[in-house]
């Protein structure tokens, strides 16, 4: 997955202006209590990530 389909699912999960902000805010434990962003900037891969996001906001099977 790329960073770009990455940022396309956070919007359609969560809407284009909130995506961001969540993204910068809220820490997931999947992550080793990092944010999503923190997570991408040390290099963590966009598709690990997704999946944190996605068990996190308890997402449909068919999003992951």
């Amino acid at each position: 997955m790329r960073h770009t389909e990455f940022w396309v699912r956070m919007e359609q999960a969560l809407g284009p202006a909130y995506a961001r902000t969540w993204a910068d805010q809220h820490v997931l434990s999947d992550l080793g209590g990092r944010t999503v962003n923190e997570a991408l900037a040390l290099g963590e891969s966009p598709k690990r990530v997704w999946r944190a996001v996605w068990a996190d906001l308890d997402l449909p099977l068919s999003e992951r």
